[in-house]
């Protein structure tokens, strides 16, 4: 065999999970998906709250409304998911799915900056429920979803390359993110998408209450994903996307398992799936 031949995916096929390890995963994700199902709220919109109501407090007040209702994440939640899903698409757009390098410094410095209006925002939002505070100007629902998207961004942008770097044997060597005009584009697709629901349009805002809900389990599913992977000992063994389907079942199960039993401990202390309300 000659040495100096270039190693690259094809010649180490991925070792298949057993088929006991398949049939586990698939029984238990349908055990607990149809509990988590069945005892959650019903219709669409109502899973996606569930969803929300692991991670969001869904205040009333700081979210947007459909069919006079609040969206299962808050403005501002419904801003970082919906970033999430915004920075997954450039990348997919640009053939940059394996990419396994963080972006450049300069590049990931400004994000991190720009990512500080999330905490600003948010700081400034959480001390005005405080009589004796002063906020520098008022907040409302659109700053905080604008600048959840701007989050969401970063967020993804630092997670994929580092989900990558573990599961590919060979993964993408540049970065999903390049130069400061693509910089420009991906922040103008998430804040562009972010925007989408600030008009009062029902059937859009419903649209967006689910998928941007989706993006909580997706993110849950991928970390659970990650962390099977590291259990059973494959890092960085994986050669297609065809793959993954192992990862994906059983960190989709840890998703639901997280979700349910945070579902479960709130509504437990609260009796309601409603969001919390202000003093």
């Amino acid at each position: 065999m000659d040495s100096s031949r270039p190693i690259t995916a094809r010649h180490f096929p991925t070792r298949p999970f057993g088929r006991r390890t398949v049939a586990l995963l698939i029984i238990t994700a349908a055990l607990i998906g149809g509990v988590w199902l069945a005892l959650t709220p019903s219709s669409l919109l109502g899973k996606a709250d569930a969803i929300g109501y692991a991670v969001c407090h869904r205040i009333a007040e700081r979210s947007f409304h459909t069919h006079n209702r609040p969206l299962p994440l808050c403005a501002r939640c419904t801003g970082v998911y919906l970033g999430v899903w915004a920075g997954l698409i450039f990348f997919a757009t640009r053939g940059r799915l394996k990419a396994a390098r963080l972006p450049r410094p300069a590049l990931l410095a400004t994000m991190l900056l720009l990512a500080l209006s999330y905490a600003l925002d948010g700081l400034n939002s959480f001390l005005s429920t405080f009589e004796r505070y002063t906020p520098p100007y008022p907040p409302h629902n659109t700053l905080r979803l604008l600048t959840g998207a701007i989050f969401g961004v970063t967020l993804i942008t630092l997670v994929w390359p580092v989900v990558n770097s573990l599961l590919w044997r060979v993964p993408s060597g540049p970065a999903p993110l390049r130069s400061w005009r693509e910089l420009g584009a991906l922040y103008g697709l998430a804040l562009g998408t972010a925007a989408l629901a600030l008009p009062d349009i029902p059937a859009l805002r419903a649209a967006l209450g689910v998928v941007s809900a989706g993006g909580v389990l997706f993110m849950f599913t991928l970390v659970g994903g990650v962390f099977f992977v590291g259990i059973a000992r494959r890092e960085n063994s994986f050669t297609r996307w065809a793959d993954l389907r192992v990862p994906i079942l059983a960190g989709l199960v840890i998703a639901l398992l997280i979700i349910g039993g945070i579902d479960t401990l709130r509504y437990a202390l609260t009796g309601t799936w409603d969001g919390f309300t202000l003093p």
